[in-house]
């Protein structure tokens, strides 16, 4: 009954083979450390500050700018990047504005990013408001500019203002930017939906996606003639892979499930507000495509007043076109 040597040989070869391929995927899978910080990322952390939301730790901006004013506007990031999207109008924004805000949500860039963890968009208003309330903000005006992501957080922040509800900010104005508002004209990427709908495959993809893998996702959400130079992609990767971002993106991509579970209370509250509105736009957006989003948008929203930016910006305009989008937001804030 034994089996001939050779087979035994083959099987014993075979496991050699295997084992020389997994030992380099288990040293991926098990850990890789996290990028240094750039120069400019450093920068941005070292200008930063940090504060306690239930135990957690949550990174933020604050700059006091003009003088003689006493706006106070809150910049609110998309997935799966940070605060660090807006460092292109930082500098002209202060010029303007008293007070210019920005965090990086939990579970992003450099706040906490506990896992296991629910994550979802309430829970980030939340963040918010406790944000508005340690800086002594709670009775002032806020002017919201949001993106992507923070476009779900930014109405259901202005769902808590209209409600009255306790702790709710103080909303001025609202100005989205390419966010999945409308879940019927949205087109998540497949990693991300792979991520948010598969328990199994999950925690495998999140530890084997690496800077390449990451480069190309993020790339097609970019124009062709407004890529980010290596440097920037380093950046975004830099603060995906800071404490270990990779491992909660699927947790944190419940929000795309979440927004079609809410849609009545976030698109309703969009299109009741009675709030100043608008909305910049990169029309070549592959998420929220042209001209679907955009026509159902004028059709829904029909108090808000919208910016279409050059046919060459995609999905992150703040970044792909910042004089454009400045211009486009200072207009809007001019206007009433």
């Amino acid at each position: 009954g034994n089996s001939p040597p050779t087979a035994e040989l083959k099987m014993r070869e075979w496991w050699v083979h295997v084992g020389l391929i997994c030992i380099p995927l288990v040293a991926v899978y098990l850990h890789i450390p996290p990028p240094h910080l750039s120069p400019s990322l450093q920068k941005w952390h070292t200008a930063g500050e940090l504060f306690h939301f239930r135990d957690r730790e949550i990174f933020y901006r604050d700059s006091f700018g003009a003088l003689g004013s006493s706006d106070v506007i809150i910049l609110l990031h998309g997935f799966p990047t940070s605060s660090f999207d807006w460092n292109k109008i930082w500098e002209p924004l202060t010029q303007r504005f008293h007070r210019v805000i920005a965090l990086d949500f939990l579970g992003f860039g450099f706040s906490d990013k506990p896992r296991p963890h629910k994550y979802s968009i309430f829970e980030q208003a939340s963040v918010v408001e406790a944000l508005v309330a340690h800086l002594g903000l709670s009775n002032q005006r806020v002017n919201l500019v949001s993106h992507d992501y923070g476009d779900t957080v930014a109405l259901e922040l202005l769902y808590r203002s209209d409600q009255n509800r306790t702790g709710h900010l103080i909303i001025n104005s609202l100005c989205l930017s390419n966010g999945g508002v409308f879940p019927e004209t949205n087109y998540p990427r497949l990693l991300q939906t792979l991520l948010k709908d598969s328990s199994i495959l999950a925690p495998v993809l999140m530890r084997l996606t690496n800077y390449k893998l990451f480069q190309r996702g993020i790339g097609h959400v970019f124009g062709p003639y407004t890529q980010p130079t290596d440097a920037e992609f380093w950046d975004m990767w830099t603060g995906l892979r800071y404490n270990d971002g990779n491992l909660v993106l699927d947790s944190i991509l419940q929000y795309i499930n979440q927004r079609s579970k809410h849609r009545e209370r976030w698109v309703g509250t969009l299109t009741s507000t009675i709030i100043p509105l608008h909305m910049i736009y990169g029309p070549l957006d592959p998420v929220n495509p042209h001209p679907q989003f955009i026509r159902l948008y004028k059709q829904l929203v029909q108090r808000s007043t919208i910016t279409i930016l050059d046919e060459h910006i995609s999905h992150y305009p703040q970044l792909e076109d910042p004089t454009g989008f400045l211009n486009a937001y200072l207009n809007f804030i001019h206007s009433f």
